[in-house]
């Protein structure tokens, strides 16, 4: 497992009742709880691909941040059983629309959590520790 790919992730964060809230996806292939993210792409800047992934995976619309809040790093299975390692540079969203259509529609599932729910949901994944960072900011 030498690869290391880069991808771009979106923490949406909205506030209820004082309190902050994220938004997690389910991913496509296992159903794990994750955030939305995306490969790089050649002239779209990390934090505008993070926000467009936002929107394409979980319906959302709002501001992202130009600098990264922080990183992880996750085993990704690839289609042919292999592993690769996989950075995930996350940037934070401050969600102003919560769409009712968007293209991955049907595809994941989207839930509003506590940072600590998220925690728990995510389970023993690398981006429990960064929400844990996170919560710890708020």
């Amino acid at each position: 497992m030498k690869e290391l790919r880069i991808q771009y992730g979106a923490l949406p964060v909205t506030e209820h009742l004082g309190e902050p809230m994220v938004m997690l996806v389910t991913s496509r292939g296992t159903g794990r709880w994750i955030i939305p993210k995306g490969r790089p792409e050649k002239g779209v800047a990390p934090h505008k691909l993070a926000q467009r992934e936002a929107w394409e995976e979980a319906g959302l619309i709002g501001r992202i941040g130009r600098n990264p809040i922080g990183r992880f790093v996750h085993p990704k299975r690839k289609a042919d059983g292999t592993t690769v390692r996989c950075e995930i540079e996350v940037f934070r969203l401050d969600v102003d629309e919560e769409l009712t259509d968007w293209p991955e529609k049907g595809q994941r599932e989207r839930c509003w959590c506590t940072v600590s729910e998220a925690i728990e949901k995510v389970g023993k994944h690398s981006l429990a520790k960064l929400l844990l960072r996170f919560e710890n900011c708020t």
